[in-house]
């Protein structure tokens, strides 16, 4: 993978965390916007590109099974992590207690999200990932500044999630090259895993964003912008 993909995973994570510094007053429209558009495209490059790649391998019978894992394994993950994934912000008043259950379900999930960049190195994967690591790592940073945590812990923090996509990448990469262990038959059921949990993702931002699930036209705007971008992206591939 050239070097500025890894760039894009790693500062993407860090920056949208870092960026917590730089909010003055209540972005929350703002983060609901961005969140909104981020979903959308996260389903779309999922729906056209994942999961027909995932299917065209000859384990497809199987792809189903692992696409479930991965939606449970979410469900499962975000009973510690508090839905910060997609951005949620939950308010703590632990003093400075570290949310381990987040930290470590999140860096859990980022690392498996970049495990099948080594086989299938798609632009609208690397950019789905990062894209939805922005407002994750704002809620991250969020939280910790909640906790009374100091300016440099927090950018410690936020760089150990930014490195974990990356990191899942390598290990992959390793095991794909028989450096660890060839395991190269799996790759299609790692990616069922991470279609499990986009979809999970990118739907629970999509109907949780919403008062009373209603969506209004700034809403709709940003859905269709995510949409349209991946669509973009699909069509210029050549399909």
């Amino acid at each position: 993978m050239e070097i500025w993909k890894i760039c894009i995973l790693f500062f993407c994570a860090f920056l949208g965390g870092a960026a917590i510094f730089l909010v003055k007053s209540d972005k929350s429209k703002l983060l609901k916007l961005i969140l909104s558009f981020s979903g959308a495209y996260l389903f779309a490059i999922t729906v056209l590109h994942l999961i027909p790649d995932a299917y065209s391998g000859p384990d497809k019978g199987e792809i189903g099974i692992f696409i479930l894992v991965g939606f449970l394994l979410q469900v499962f993950l975000e009973q510690f992590s508090e839905g910060v994934e997609h951005g949620h912000i939950h308010k703590h008043h632990d003093g400075n207690v570290f949310p381990f259950g987040i930290m470590i379900s999140l860096c859990l999930h980022a690392f498996l999200e970049g495990m099948p960049l080594a086989k299938d190195q798609h632009n609208e994967l690397i950019f789905g990932i990062a894209l939805h690591h922005i407002p994750a790592a704002f809620a991250l940073a969020s939280i910790l500044m909640q906790n009374h945590f100091k300016k440099q812990s927090i950018f410690l923090y936020l760089i150990l999630f930014a490195i974990m996509a990356p990191l899942g990448f390598y290990v992959s990469l390793g095991l794909s090259n028989g450096t660890i262990g060839g395991v190269e038959a799996y790759f299609n059921k790692i990616m069922g895993i991470v279609i499990g949990i986009f979809l999970h993702i990118s739907t629970t931002i999509l109907f949780e964003s919403s008062a009373d699930h209603k969506i209004n036209t700034r809403k709709m705007i940003a859905v269709l912008l995510g949409i349209g971008v991946a669509l973009i992206g699909f069509f210029a591939g050549g399909h």
